[in-house]
């Protein structure tokens, strides 16, 4: 994934994540994700978050799964409310 701070101002902030199908996520494996740390991006910065996942194969075993032949998975970006951003030092 692609994150760009199109602001002025450095953002702190944590990413949720959503499956869909829902009866997809448990299936669904994170290895690696950006979203189990907090993020932190410079004004106007753009940077690349890895996220390393993969399907359990049990998925194709499941007859409820038999009509799924796509899965999503979206992020949503929060501001963090605990960071006072102009206490934090933009020049890291």
């Amino acid at each position: 994934y692609t994150a760009k701070n199109k602001t002025d101002k450095a953002i702190t902030g944590v990413a949720t994540y959503n499956v869909y199908p829902p009866s997809a996520g448990v299936y669904f494996n994170k290895i690696q994700c950006f979203c189990f740390e907090e993020q932190r991006l410079k004004p106007h910065e753009e940077i690349d978050m890895p996220v390393f996942f993969f399907i359990d194969p049990e998925i194709c075993d499941d007859p409820s799964m038999n009509g799924v032949h796509n899965i999503t998975l979206s992020y949503t970006f929060f501001k963090t409310d605990d960071v006072n951003e102009d206490d934090v030092d933009d020049e890291e």
